[in-house]
C-alpha cells in the first residue's frame, strides 16, 4: 500500500498550500507553515508531511523537500 503524503509549499501570495502528490488543487491553504502542517494532520493523521525547504541548512538547500521529526 502506498503511503499517504502531503507537500507543504509556500505560495507566491505568501501563504502555504497543503497538496497531495500530483494534485492540481490544494487540499487546504493556511497563513503559516505550522498551521498548514497542523491542517494536513487533521485531514490525514497518518500521512507523511513533507514541507519545502525555504533556506540553506547543513542538511539541504531551498526547494528541496524535507522529511523530519515534525511536531504532531
Amino acid at each position: 500500500m502506498k503511503q499517504n503524503r502531503f507537500f507543504i509549499e509556500k505560495r507566491d501570495q505568501g501563504d502555504y498550500a497543503v497538496r497531495r502528490p500530483n494534485a492540481k488543487r490544494a487540499s487546504a491553504v493556511e497563513p503559516t507553515q505550522a498551521k498548514a502542517e497542523k491542517r494536513a494532520r487533521e485531514i490525514d493523521p497518518r500521512a507523511v508531511i513533507l514541507p519545502a525547504r525555504v533556506k540553506h541548512t547543513s542538511k539541504g538547500k531551498p526547494d528541496q523537500w524535507r522529511k523530519g521529526d515534525l511536531k504532531k
